[in-house]
């Protein structure tokens, strides 16, 4: 049913097994309203949003629309967002401009039209070192040598801000990953220093439809949407504040002119565009709903794996003072034959990951964030990744647990 965490799966033709799904932090199911507004604007909207004729005038409105519900949720203005063909494009667009901007001011430097401290050699970019890989692959390939990354604290799993401030250089282009304190030390950097602009970037992916999420707050240059983190069709956008005027912005593409050359194709994608918005929509409206449900659901599945697996349990994503994604368990059942992917690939009914499903391709490694963060390799390679959803209910995590305690029994008898 449309929203439910709960399937049936037909197996061998004759049984059917009730599965779980908790694997929402890698992709969401479209809601009902969203595929409402993808399929009017398949039928009623197709025209190209260019024309004047009905069907392409529908279709502009409804971008327009859709930019202004996407600007909402973010807290910023219509015109401060681009649409792309998703995450990874909007993060490949912010560092691509990063080093574009860097370029550019130099060799206007170098003809004596400005003066800038810093236009010597490559520019300089910040991460973490836990950043998605289209952040950490696209800044090692631009720069190579020429990339900080910045541990996490392995007592909070958060960038430390001074460690950040100790990082930047006068050649410093941008700084990605950055919280509020972090955004507030490098714009007083800014106007302290003669030296390039230190652009700020967040990649919002996880955050947006479970917690609030306020770029003008959080004091970010550019801030990356993806649509099916929250229920959204596969499609992307950009918050950048103020496009080409505050904020420096270069396309990777050259073609028609649409979303004003920052983005051209030959037309908008107007169907995935209106399932954006109206996702965005959503969230705006019933963001403290979800929210609250879905911490809830969390709170009880954490207790409910308390009380069968006792002391073999270990949280990962538990640390003082941290703001975790109220949907979202890491855990470890410790045990020499429960490595996180033979225990799901043992599971009846729960439908779940490792870590992030952009990375399958990595094999049985545990994942380099927990690594990051300070979990020992033992426990990491145990490591089970649950996100509930909007519609995961606490039915549904009686059933993971009682899958999981047979698993675990299965498995320990195996062996």
């Amino acid at each position: 049913k449309p929203g439910s965490s709960a399937c049936h799966v037909r197996q061998r033709e004759t049984t059917l097994i009730y599965v779980i799904y908790m694997d929402y932090n890698a992709t969401t199911p479209p809601e009902p309203e969203v595929i409402k507004a993808v399929t009017e604007a398949l039928q009623e909207a197709w025209g190209n949003p260019s024309s004047n004729y009905i069907a392409g005038a529908k279709a502009k409105a409804i971008i327009n629309h859709s930019r202004e519900n996407v600007a909402r949720m973010v807290g910023g203005k219509a015109e401060d967002i681009i649409f792309t063909s998703g995450g990874t494009e909007a993060n490949n667009l912010v560092l691509h401009t990063a080093v574009e901007h860097f370029r550019k001011n130099c060799r206007a430097a170098e003809q004596g039209e400005a003066h800038s401290n810093g236009c010597t050699g490559l520019p300089h970019i910040i991460i973490s070192n836990v950043e998605h890989d289209s952040v950490r692959l696209v800044a090692e390939h631009l720069q190579r040598d020429d990339v900080t990354s910045v541990p996490v604290s392995k007592t909070t799993a958060r960038v430390e801000v001074e460690d950040v401030i100790a990082a930047v250089r006068p050649n410093t282009s941008i700084m990605v990953r950055g919280d509020r304190e972090i955004c507030q030390r490098i714009k007083s950097l800014n106007k302290q220093h003669e030296r390039l602009r230190i652009l700020l970037h967040t990649d919002a992916a996880q955050a947006l439809g479970k917690i609030r999420v306020d770029a003008c707050e959080l004091g970010v240059d550019y801030l990356t949407i993806v649509g099916h983190k929250f229920y959204a069709p596969r499609i992307g956008a950009l918050y950048v504040n103020g496009p080409g005027t505050r904020t420096p912005l270069y396309p990777m593409l050259f073609g028609g002119g649409q979303e004003r050359n920052f983005r051209p194709g030959y037309t908008e994608n107007t169907p995935m565009i209106a399932g954006l918005g109206k996702a965005a929509e959503l969230v705006t409206s019933n963001l403290s709903d979800y929210e609250s449900h879905m911490r809830s659901t969390k709170l009880y599945l954490e207790e409910r794996l308390r009380a069968v697996f006792k002391d073999r349990i270990r949280f990962n994503s538990h640390y003082p003072g941290s703001d975790n994604l109220p949907n979202t368990c890491n855990v470890s059942i410790l045990g020499p034959t429960l490595q996180g992917w033979r225990v799901l690939s043992n599971c009846r009914r729960l439908l779940a990951s490792v870590g992030a499903a952009c990375h399958s391709g990595s094999g049985n490694r545990p994942s380099h964030i927990l690594l990051s963060c300070g979990v020992p390799s033992e426990v990491a390679a145990n490591a089970l990744r649950l996100s509930v959803g909007r519609g995961t209910t606490k039915e549904d995590v009686d059933i993971v647990v009682e899958d999981l305690r047979e698993t675990v029994q299965l498995l320990e008898e195996m062996n």
